[in-house]
């Protein structure tokens, strides 16, 4: 996953809500968001190359997100799989602060990462790269991130931050197809404002906007999740082909174990 936004406890009816693209190789296999054979509770994609997963949610209420950080020339060939770090989350039973802790401590067998976990109670950030001294706790509030630290101002961040921060939360009642809509900006930054990587400026310029469209390399899939008060939730995902079209969409309503019960689930 290479951009998610994130909105914790920064609306009285809605205290998680996280807009996300995934973008990836288009001939690096996965699946669509769904409950889990060996692991009903969780919805999430799996990469079936690695057999992890990039962003997910249960029906308890925890869910975990990754984006690699982008830094070519430190990669490392055999290093474990990252989206292994998202998955062990959510089939496991460890609290956000433990597990953030625990990831922190094997962080740099890694390849570069961005992992964030939550229970609708607490959120942790982790990574492994400069300026990431261990896990923070995240206060509610509104987060971006792409392939940098949190809240890097890339120009891609920049510009979902700016839409979902004007984005009535409210109206995910009626419809998630506006965020969806929002998610699908292909807007590239200009080269004055491109971050320096370390790859090429034509891969700079292709990156550089929120939704990519390209033969090789795209976004394959936008993820919403949102929670309301009542405990009603959804996962809904629509998954993209390499020309930018949408190929399925998915979504699944669940209500969160233990909440009232509502009979309208956002569509």
């Amino acid at each position: 996953m290479c951009l998610a936004y994130l909105a914790i406890a920064a609306h009285p009816d809605w205290p998680l809500f996280i807009a996300a693209n995934r973008d990836e190789f288009h001939d690096r296999p996965s699946a669509p968001a769904h409950p889990w054979l060996d692991f009903p509770d969780v919805i999430a994609g799996i990469d079936c190359k690695a057999q992890g997963t990039w962003l997910g949610v249960t029906r308890q209420g925890k869910f975990a997100l990754l984006t690699n950080y982008r830094d070519p020339s430190s990669v490392v060939t055999d290093a474990p799989s990252r989206g292994d770090l998202v998955s062990r989350y959510l089939v496991g039973d460890e609290l956000p602060r433990s597990y953030a802790c625990h990831t922190h401590q094997k962080a740099s067998a890694y390849n570069g990462f961005n992992l964030i976990v939550g229970d609708l109670s607490t959120y942790f950030y982790v990574g492994n790269r400069t300026g990431q001294d261990g896990p923070r706790q995240l206060t509610p509030g509104r987060y971006i991130i792409s392939n940098h630290l949190l809240n890097t101002a890339w120009p891609k961040a920049e510009r979902l931050r700016l839409a979902l921060n004007q984005y009535p939360l409210e109206l995910l009642e009626q419809s998630l197809n506006p965020v969806f809509a929002l998610l699908k900006d292909n807007t590239r930054a200009d080269d004055p404002a491109l971050p320096q990587t370390g790859l090429t400026l034509e891969r700079e310029r292709l990156l550089s906007s929120p939704f990519i469209v390209s033969p090789d390399y795209g976004t394959r899939c936008s993820t919403i999740i949102a929670v309301h008060a009542s405990g009603r939730a959804i996962l809904s995902e629509i998954s993209y082909d390499p020309c930018g079209s949408p190929k399925e969409r998915h979504d699944w309503p669940f209500q969160i174990e233990n909440a009232p019960v509502s009979c309208v689930s956002p569509r």
